[in-house]
């Protein structure tokens, strides 16, 4: 008799990922043209280096409580709150007078994010099991980059069309009533917890303390997480000199306009659709490391490709190689820190990570601005492509479990305090 195998997708992992759906199209209906809104409000290209580098600020505020309560209260809790930070968000985006009053949408946006997106990866981790979790992760954020087909495409017809102030509208509605799902499921699960006794309990500053003090541990032990934290770093600086000014160095230099731009994320996304779940499987198969490093050398490629391209079709090309070098990341990346870090630590982990990498990398959009200004538009977009290269050989030594890591974990997770 053959054995029944679950799911890879769970039902309670289908609803979480349908409302992240609903949310991201919104999101990312506005996400590659928000530097050419800035633009609109009257910034140059330096203020638009400054905006990013000052936003960038919000959401250190927020990654670590925002992991730390999905810890506490539980996922659906604080996905639900950071979802009415959001809402607060589109409201600035829509009445905005002038750039600088987008700062405060972008600290309400940080919270939204630092609440809901360590909850979601958490989430997948505890939806499914060592073996398959390259293959969740993969599955998971394969349907979910369908924010990404759908959203810029959209976003970038009623920006062209119709206005950036009628783009929020539209994507304000939506998040909305993403929102309202999500308020009836985070209600739906508080009473689930309330009927059994898996309750997490109330959330102390004595959680949150030894919470953080067991993943310092972690990360200053000289293991899998301290280099993991060491390549995120790097990585992160030096994309980030560029990631900010690719809207306006194909706006202004190579004069794409809105749609086309809308249409570059939609390529990069579905190849990231198509491709993500041999990514997990690879992950799985032949371990994370793999799917790290050649993901790399794909982002570095699409970045060589992107220097060189004066065309839709060429940058097209280039956007279709980093679709490719995510897909083949972003599951081993998530595989990789939901196995290095104990259960009771994922959610607050993900938080760290994402706030220790944008503290570290605070001032990368300001300065590739000032690197735009003072060595030509295409200099910070080198910087990326001589990171990839270094960290790939990196990346390759040191990520790789020793045998005895398993017994390691389980230790850890016995001295993990409740939180």
């Amino acid at each position: 008799m053959k054995d029944n195998k679950p799911p890879l997708l769970t039902r309670p992992l289908l609803i979480f990922m349908g409302t992240m759906i609903l949310a991201n199209i919104a999101g990312r209906m506005h996400e590659a043209l928000l530097p050419l809104y800035i633009q609109s409000l009257g910034a140059n290209i330096g203020q638009v280096g400054l905006f990013f580098t000052l936003g960038a600020v919000a959401p250190l505020a927020f990654q670590i409580l925002g992991g730390w309560l999905s810890d506490s209260l539980g996922r659906w809790q604080a996905v639900a709150i950071g979802s009415i930070a959001g809402v607060a968000g589109y409201v600035v985006f829509i009445v905005a007078p002038t750039w600088q009053w987008l700062l405060l949408a972008m600290a309400t946006g940080a919270m939204a994010r630092a609440f809901v997106g360590p909850s979601y990866q958490a989430f997948i981790a505890e939806q499914s099991t060592e073996e398959t979790r390259g293959r969740v992760y993969g599955l998971a954020d394969g349907l979910f980059m369908v924010v990404g087909v759908i959203g810029p495409p959209v976003g970038g017809y009623l920006s062209e069309h119709y206005g950036f102030k009628e783009m929020f509208v539209a994507a304000g509605a939506l998040y909305t009533f993403a929102t309202v799902i999500r308020l009836f499921m985070a209600r739906s699960a508080r009473r689930a917890a309330a009927a059994t006794t898996d309750s997490r309990g109330k959330p102390s500053l004595a959680g949150l303390k030894n919470s953080l003090v067991a993943l310092a541990g972690l990360i200053t032990a000289g293991g899998i997480v301290t280099w993991i934290m060491i390549a995120d770093g790097s990585y992160d600086v030096t994309f980030r000199l560029a990631l900010e000014l690719q809207p306006l160095y194909m706006h202004n230099i190579a004069s794409l306009t809105n749609s086309q731009i809308g249409w570059l994320a939609s390529i990069s996304s579905a190849t990231m659709m198509l491709f993500i779940m041999p990514g997990g499987w690879l992950s799985d198969k032949w371990g994370e490391r793999v799917g790290l490093v050649g993901g790399f050398l794909l982002l570095a490629i699409g970045m060589g490709i992107f220097l060189v391209s004066r065309t839709f079709v060429g940058f097209a090309a280039a956007w279709f190689m980093f679709g490719f070098g995510d897909a083949l990341i972003t599951p081993a990346h998530n595989a990789l820190i939901s196995k290095a870090v104990p259960h009771k630590l994922r959610g607050t982990a993900f938080g760290f990570f994402a706030t220790s990498l944008g503290l570290v990398s605070l001032p990368a959009p300001y300065i590739g601005a000032l690197m735009w200004e003072r060595f030509g538009p295409q200099a910070p977009f080198f910087v990326p492509i001589a990171a990839a290269l270094i960290l790939m050989p990196i990346m390759w030594v040191k990520f790789k479990f020793p045998k005895a890591d398993a017994e390691t974990q389980s230790i850890t997770k016995a001295a993990v305090p409740e939180a």
